[in-house]
């Protein structure tokens, strides 16, 4: 079992894992302010299109790594004068896959784990969410390249915490896309499962406390 746990999420919920390059860092380019604009909760909301949406996950341990998919279950993004002010969405926490395993019973294995209470807690905390707190421009960013730096509350298992990170955002024909590679301590929302920060001596067994979930939203008037 230990072998082959390892957590998710985002967890959340909560790996478009080949553009961690870009994304587990701000983007160097100068932002057109010093300051974050904050998320203004105005504007038209874009309902997320679920079924054209997605989170894939990626978690790292001391014997090798996994990685998988979870469900965006709903939410909106607000839109005004064709930039995205504000938003929403939830994280189906249940919905929590493997990609990496292909045996069925290791596979199934790991999915109840990370599905019990040693990780997400899935029977008392279904959902995971990410409000937006404040969007800060980069500029002369590169096409494809982040345009953003997204700050919100990130909240897993009743613990909310900020997290900071780059976003592709566009805004088109009544169409709003995000995509971005987002960090995530699960320490701060009590995933203790193999983590160092609250077990000593776990050797081989440690799993990392920092997973990455990348996020690709859809939305729609």
């Amino acid at each position: 079992m230990k072998k082959t746990a390892i957590f998710a999420s985002f967890a959340a919920i909560l790996a478009l894992s080949a553009c961690n390059e870009t994304a587990n860092t701000t983007a160097d380019t100068e932002t057109v302010t010093s300051e974050a604009t904050a998320a203004t909760g105005e504007g038209e909301a874009y309902k997320v299109v679920a079924d054209q949406s997605e989170a894939k996950w990626h978690g790292t341990k001391v014997a090798g790594e996994h990685y998988g998919t979870i469900d965006i279950k709903e939410g909106e993004l607000l839109v005004a004068d064709d930039q995205v002010t504000g938003g929403t969405f939830v994280i189906d926490m249940a919905s929590i896959q493997n990609t990496d395993i292909t045996d069925a019973e290791n596979n199934g294995k790991l999915v109840g784990h990370l599905k019990s209470d040693d990780f997400f807690g899935v029977e008392k905390y279904p959902n995971a969410t990410f409000t937006i707190k404040s969007l800060t421009p980069i500029a002369n960013a590169a096409t494809g390249q982040p345009n953003y730096n997204v700050t919100g509350d990130l909240t897993v298992k009743e613990n909310t915490n900020p997290v900071t990170f780059p976003a592709v955002i566009s805004v088109e024909n009544g169409v709003a896309k995000a995509k971005a590679d987002v960090k995530i301590d699960r320490a701060k929302y009590d995933v203790r499962y193999g983590s160092n920060s609250f077990f000593d001596n776990l050797g081989d067994k440690a799993i990392s406390d920092e997973f990455t979930v990348s996020l690709d939203l859809t939305a729609s008037k």
